[in-house]
C-alpha cells in the first residue's frame, strides 16, 4: 500500500476517532447486543440485528483507521524548509482570473479534506494543478466544469 500523506492535525483527528470507537462506541454496541439477546429468538430480533450491523460498521471503521495510520506519512509543514513552492500542507491564496474571486485553501490529505473549511485534498484537481508552482504563477485547473485559471497570490507554511 502506498503511503498516505496526512497533516499532524489529520492524524490527531483519526487517533481521536479511533480512541472513541474502541473505548466508547465498541462497549456501547457490546452492551446493546447483550441486551438484545435477552429478548429471545435471534432470528426475528430487530434490536439484535441492528446492534450487530453497528458492530460490523464500527469494527470495519477501526480497521480502516488503523490501516491509514500505519500507512500514513505524517507531514509537519512547520518543519519543512520554506521555499516559494506549493507543497502538501501549505496554505495558499489564489485568485480566479475569470471571476476575480480570491480564496485561501490548505492542501491536506483525503481524510481531512472539507471544502466548507477550505481544506482541499492533495488529490483534488485544484491541488494537483498547484503542487510545485510558485507565487505569482498562473495555473490552469482542469475540472469537470471546464478549465479555470488561477493566479497564486501567497503561499504560507503554517
Amino acid at each position: 500500500m502506498n503511503h498516505i500523506p496526512m497533516t499532524l492535525n489529520g492524524a490527531k483527528k483519526l487517533r481521536e476517532e479511533l480512541k472513541y470507537l474502541k473505548q466508547i462506541r465498541r462497549p456501547e454496541i457490546i452492551k446493546a447486543i447483550a441486551e438484545a439477546r435477552q429478548y429471545g429468538d435471534l432470528k426475528e430480533n430487530a434490536e439484535y440485528h441492528s446492534a450487530k450491523e453497528q458492530q460490523y460498521f464500527c469494527e470495519g471503521r477501526i480497521q480502516e483507521i488503523e490501516a491509514k495510520l500505519i500507512n500514513s506519512n505524517i507531514i509537519d509543514i512547520k518543519k519543512i524548509p520554506v521555499q516559494d513552492r506549493v507543497v502538501f500542507g501549505v496554505t495558499i491564496s489564489i485568485k480566479n482570473l475569470h471571476t476575480s474571486e480570491k480564496k485561501t485553501y490548505k492542501i491536506v490529505g483525503d481524510d481531512e479534506a472539507d471544502f466548507k473549511y477550505n481544506l482541499i485534498s492533495v488529490n483534488s484537481p485544484l491541488a494537483r494543478s498547484l503542487i510545485g508552482k510558485k507565487t505569482l504563477d498562473i495555473v490552469d485547473v482542469y475540472t469537470p466544469r471546464g478549465i479555470t485559471t488561477y493566479k497564486i497570490l501567497d503561499i504560507k507554511y503554517l
